[in-house]
């Protein structure tokens, strides 16, 4: 499995494409299956049944008045909060099970995570918590209070994206962010359910939580350290458009 450590924060939508751009290259046979972990600038990505809601211009509204850049994600899912302050894990998969494979690919994606959380010390669980932001059954929580992390698919013929936003820093921010897009679509959530790794562990960084991240797939997949290739760059800037920031609002 190659290991992808490059971000694009100042082009969000690109760096989605790129995402998006190694699906399709992994499921082509062109490329090895992927781990990508990389950073962000504020944005909030959202999810196709967000934007078939009344209230969906006011959402992009609402995101950008926080100085978040509206996305269109890639995976499934509701709406979620990317900053300076978060992680993104994914997974790119070749994976014939299609659909099937669903659940599967959830479970064994929160099973690394909580073992990840945990060799820094928090005490990680899998589930979701009352009234999260983007619930999931596949959440990773700390103590089964606080969400810390979550993830979504995209599922293809052939293989699978499965890509999860890890909070470390600033709960808060994206607390006051998910309020207000949430309030906007309507959808009830509590946003005192958002955590981060911080406020469990006090002092770690990104990077130790990148480190501990990519150390517990090491420990089930072979890592090959890479770099994106022209291909795939090229690619991810054809798919770009597709990913925003919408129109709407």
């Amino acid at each position: 499995m190659l290991l992808l450590r490059e971000s694009f924060a100042d082009r969000p939508a690109y760096d989605m494409a790129v995402s998006a751009a190694l699906l399709q290259r992994v499921v082509g046979g062109e490329i090895a299956p992927a781990l990508r972990v990389h950073r962000h600038r504020p944005a909030v990505a959202f999810g196709r049944r967000d934007a078939l809601l009344p209230g969906y211009p006011a959402a992009l509204r609402a995101a950008r008045g926080h100085g978040f850049t509206p996305l269109e994600r890639l995976a499934g899912g509701r709406a979620a909060v990317y900053h300076e302050g978060t992680l993104e894990v994914g997974e790119v998969l070749a994976d014939p099970t299609g659909a099937t494979g669903l659940r599967d690919r959830f479970r064994d994606n929160a099973e690394l995570l909580a073992e990840a959380l945990g060799s820094l010390g928090v005490d990680a669980r899998i589930g979701e918590v009352p009234r999260e932001y983007c619930p999931g059954e596949f959440s990773v929580n700390a103590r089964g209070a606080v969400k810390l992390a979550g993830s979504a698919q995209r599922v293809v013929r052939g293989g699978a994206y499965v890509g999860t936003v890890v909070v470390v820093h600033g709960a808060a921010r994206v607390a006051a962010v998910v309020r207000d897009v949430y309030r906007a679509l309507e959808i009830d959530v509590d946003p005192e359910t958002t955590g981060a790794i911080e406020d469990e562990v006090p002092g770690v960084t990104l990077s130790a939580v990148e480190d501990a991240l990519v150390a517990a797939y090491a420990r089930r997949f072979e890592l090959e350290p890479a770099t994106l290739d022209e291909r795939t760059l090229a690619l991810a800037a054809e798919l770009e458009p597709r990913f925003g920031p919408p129109a709407a609002g």
